[in-house]
């Protein structure tokens, strides 16, 4: 399972929402105007959220 964090310090939450829009399997999503994880069991690793953030406050490890 995937360990993911998210520095709500850098993250813009709603006004940006890159990370949301490409995960493939759903597990960040907005809610509101902050960036929730949902469903880590889900994440494939792919790694794509890390690549279009651009605060750079995701980060990705396998459990």
């Amino acid at each position: 399972m995937a360990k993911i964090e998210i520095d709500y310090d850098k993250c813009e939450g709603s006004d940006c929402g890159e990370c949301a829009d490409v995960c493939p399997m759903e597990v960040l999503v907005l809610e509101g105007d902050k960036i929730v994880i949902k469903n880590t069991k889900d994440c494939s690793l792919c790694e794509v959220c890390m690549d279009v953030c651009p605060q750079e406050c995701i980060n990705i490890e396998d459990d």
